[in-house]
């Protein structure tokens, strides 16, 4: 007697543990998930397989819900590509008729397996990226069948081993630089132990970090380069003519040309790591810095982001600009310097302080980020004149 799975497990997991880190690099990471199933059994083909025996089906009820669980882990090689391999268990379904001649038929089967996948990443934000992923599984699909009646079976606990393909899309947010969440849906294709094929759709929710890694200390030094401004209007006199001129002699203010600031503010003090928030370290900082601006008159104000060579360019030029314009909104809001006079740019790593062949053969993942935090920067430029009375 045969029995169909065509299994489509929509499952709503518990919480799980892998690694998707928008701007990281080369790490293991690894977990554990679970959630719950739901099967689409084919009670067609049930029926037409009772008739095949002599026997007819009055009536079958499902059994479609099923706790899935899985353990994984894998290897990040960049911020966009992974392998990823694991143990799953999609859950046991089953279905119980009744037929004419008087009898029943009960049948389960059991799921599980493993896999290896390849898994890509698209940042979308410092933040927010998406997940795609493509594999083979090789489940194991064991049936179990009980009668009553006049129902008759032939092998009432067939097993079958097979190999097939899995894909899934998804999503990850980072949380902060340990912890992200992950949510994917996934398709294992799926044969059972007597002929049948289907698939089985599966939805994971996880929380994901990285192996060997543990919170890197946020810098508390700020790299600053300052040039005093220095004053810009200056009195020169002009001597009295005895003959002619009897009034006290007039000041005649005389320009110089505009003096620069620079100020070069470390990223991971003002943001933290892959980060375009301001924190409350870094609004000292601001605050510091725009308390040496009193009473100047700006020309223009110009605010360059820039980052280390972590990830993609797209991503680098992306982030940069986001962290100057973090900078130029609070410098606003706290009335410092006015808009129109503030421009920005996002230079991404085209910039780098460090040479381009350091940091390579780093041990770890935070050995390689603190040694091209000097690339992680934002460089604040101020034209302008202070005045000065006499």
């Amino acid at each position: 007697m045969k029995k169909n799975k065509s299994l489509l497990v929509p499952i709503i997991s518990i919480f799980a543990l892998s690694n998707v880190f928008a701007q990281n690099i080369d790490h293991f990471y690894g977990g554990v998930g679970g959630g719950l199933g739901r099967a689409r059994i084919d009670d067609v083909r049930i029926s037409n397989q009772l008739i095949d025996g002599g026997a007819t089906s009055t009536s079958i009820a499902n059994n479609r819900n099923d706790a899935a669980y899985k353990i994984f882990g894998g290897y990040q090689f960049t911020s966009f590509f992974g392998v990823e391999g694991g143990y799953f268990k999609l859950g046991e379904f089953g279905f119980s008729s009744s037929t004419v001649p008087a009898g029943t038929l009960n049948g389960n089967i059991k799921l599980q397996g493993v896999n290896l996948d390849l898994v890509g990443t698209l940042p979308i934000s410092d933040r927010f990226s998406l997940i795609g992923r493509v594999g083979i599984d090789s489940i194991s699909a064991k049936d179990s069948f009980t009668r009553s009646g006049s129902v008759l079976i032939s092998n009432p606990n067939p097993q079958v081993r097979e190999q097939n393909y899995k894909a899934g899309v998804g999503f990850s947010y980072l949380i902060n630089q340990s912890v992200s969440l992950r949510g994917e849906f996934e398709r294992y294709r799926v044969n059972d132990a007597v002929g049948n094929k289907g698939d089985i759709n599966v939805g994971t929710l996880s929380l994901v970090f990285p192996f060997g890694q543990t919170s890197k200390e946020e810098p508390k030094v700020v790299e600053r380069v300052v040039y005093e401004i220095a004053p810009v209007i200056v009195v020169a006199t002009v001597e009295p003519t005895p003959i002619v001129q009897e009034e006290p002699p007039t000041p005649i203010p005389v320009s110089l040309p505009p003096e620069h600031l620079h100020v070069s503010f470390n990223s991971d003090v003002l943001f933290g790591f892959d980060r375009s928030i301001v924190t409350p370290d870094g609004k000292t900082e601001l605050d510091n810095f725009s308390s040496q601006l009193n009473g100047v008159e700006y020309d223009a104000v110009t605010i360059v982001g820039h980052t280390d060579r972590i990830g993609s360019k797209v991503y680098n030029d992306r982030l940069s600009l986001q962290r100057a314009d973090s900078v130029k909104a609070y410098f606003i809001s706290r009335g410092t310097i006015p808009e129109q006079k503030i421009k920005t740019k996002g230079k991404g790593s085209s910039e780098p302080l460090t040479d381009v062949g350091a940091c390579k053969g780093m041990h770890s993942s935070l050995e390689a980020i603190a040694c091209l935090a000097p690339d992680r920067r934002v460089e604040v430029d101020v034209v302008g004149m202070k005045l000065k009375e006499d």
